[in-house]
Order: structure tokens, then C-alpha cells, then sequence
């Protein structure tokens, strides 16, 4: 059964250097802009666009982790953005905020196969048009990731969780899975923290076979430098905390992990419903 793999946003070479030898795998940068404050500009975000000359800079210092950029949605410039990020040293794409197959195909028409890319299924509709346009990737290289802020936005919905409480993702998890396609959804804090615990949202992954998950802004508090990292929390440490927790989940049976799923969605209507009133 395949381990959960963590990415983390980070801008800071030191950091990005640091993170990678402790179980890290990607490092995720951000150009996305267009929309997004006006999307999420209530919501705790990353919101700040990675400049070229940053995503060069980190690019510099990686030995294993991969390194994915985040573009804009697709638009007039987005071949130059493909263009400029690739030559800056990005070796997996990101695309936000697309709703069809044509859009999947544009895309993967202006990356030409250069570099893998994550299609980021962050609306309704690219979650029920999923078996449409998931046969134009290539399994094994491209992947998918579920994105839980603008996907509950999308719906009308108050915590980013809600959509995975009412098990809306189990038919999407079903799809990738039988595909053959590298999939993750959302973020994860540290384990003993947040009002829906790590721990419960770890078990959810396992149960439905995600494979990625973002260290998310409540996990490492947005430290810009290692010291930093290391001054907030022992990031050692909390890695080892969190594959302890998964270990536990894969060692327990199907019936732990459905309870668990109640579990989760008591707590995220009870959020949901706090942040609606």
C-alpha cells in the first residue's frame, strides 16, 4: 500500500533545503493571482504569487524533493507562464480553477509533455466531470488534487471539510484509484492541533487512498526560514508523529476507518454549521 506523501509551500531556499531532508517530497510554489482574492480573501490562503526569480532560487537548492509551481487559470498568457516557469526550474505544473475537458486538454496541449502536471479539481464541476476528463492524463505522470478551500466555496458550504464528511469524495477516489492515477486532497495541521483533528483526517486519507497531502499554514506557521521552523515546532519530530498516525490507520481494518469517517463529519458539520450561522 503506498505511503502518504507530504508537500509544503515554501518561497525560502533554506527552508525548502531543510524540509526536503525530512520527509518532504515536493515543494510547492504559487503563481496563482487571478480570482483568488476575491475567492478566498476571508480564508487563511496562501494568496501572495512566487516570483520567477524565487521559484530559481529554491530550484537551486533541491537534491530530491520535486519542485511544482502553481500557474493561473488558463488564459491569454499561459503558454508564457508554462514557458518562463519550466525554464526556471519548476518540474511539475499545477492548474487551478478548470471546469472541463477541454480546458484539461488545452492545457496538456500547451505543456506538451515537458513536465508533469497536477490538475488541481477545485470546482463542482471538475469533481462531477471527472470521468470525462481524466482519461487524458497519463497515469504514472500526471496527477490530481482535490482542493478543498475553493471546492466547498464552490458549493456554498462554510468549512473546507464538509464535502469529505458527506463521503462526496468517495466516488471521485473511486474513479483514480481504478484509473491508476496519483491523487491527493487538501492539507493536514499538526497532530493534537486544529478543531478537526490531524489525526481523524489522516484516517480519511488512508480509508479512500489518497496519496498527497499539504503541510498546511497551521502546521508550520508560515516560517520563512529554518530557524524560524525550528523556533515554531520540532518539524522532525511532527513528521514523525504524522506517519505514526498513518501507520496506525493502515493497521486497522475497514470498519475503524468508516467510523472514523463519522467521526470527521460529526466534527466538520459541527464547524460548518458554527461558521453558517
Amino acid at each position: 500500500m503506498s505511503q502518504l506523501n507530504f508537500m509544503m509551500i515554501t518561497a525560502s531556499p533554506d527552508v525548502a533545503a531543510f524540509i526536503e531532508q525530512h520527509g518532504v517530497a515536493r515543494i510547492f510554489m504559487d503563481q496563482e493571482v487571478l480570482g483568488k482574492a476575491e475567492r478566498q480573501g476571508h480564508l487563511d490562503t496562501h494568496k501572495a504569487a512566487h516570483t520567477l526569480e524565487q521559484i530559481a532560487g529554491v530550484a537551486s537548492v533541491l537534491k530530491h524533493a520535486e519542485l511544482m509551481v502553481r500557474l493561473n487559470p488558463l488564459h491569454v498568457s499561459t503558454l508564457s507562464e508554462v514557458d518562463a516557469a519550466i525554464e526556471h526550474g519548476a518540474q511539475r505544473l499545477m492548474l487551478p480553477m478548470f471546469s472541463s475537458r477541454d480546458e484539461v486538454g488545452q492545457f496538456l496541449e500547451l505543456v506538451n509533455g515537458r513536465v508533469p502536471i497536477t490538475f488541481l479539481a477545485e470546482t463542482a464541476a471538475s469533481l462531477v466531470r471527472l470521468p470525462d476528463w481524466l482519461g487524458l492524463l497519463t497515469p504514472g505522470y500526471d496527477e490530481v488534487h482535490i482542493g478543498l478551500n475553493d471546492l466547498s466555496l464552490s458549493m456554498g458550504l462554510s468549512f473546507l471539510f464538509e464535502p469529505m464528511a458527506a463521503r462526496l469524495l468517495d466516488p471521485a477516489a473511486a474513479v483514480l484509484n481504478q484509473a491508476g492515477v496519483t491523487w491527493g486532497v487538501g492539507g493536514v495541521a499538526r497532530i493534537g492541533q486544529g478543531e478537526l483533528p490531524a489525526e481523524t483526517v489522516l484516517g480519511e486519507h488512508v480509508r479512500l487512498g489518497s496519496e498527497w497531502i499539504i503541510l498546511s499554514r497551521a502546521f508550520h506557521s508560515g516560517a520563512a526560514t529554518s530557524a524560524a521552523l525550528l523556533e515554531t515546532l520540532d518539524f522532525p519530530a511532527e513528521i514523525e508523529k504524522l506517519r505514526q498516525a498513518e501507520t496506525y490507520w493502515r493497521g486497522t481494518d475497514e470498519s475503524m476507518l468508516l467510523d472514523n469517517q463519522r467521526q470527521l463529519a460529526e466534527c466538520a458539520y459541527r464547524l460548518g454549521n458554527r461558521g453558517a450561522a
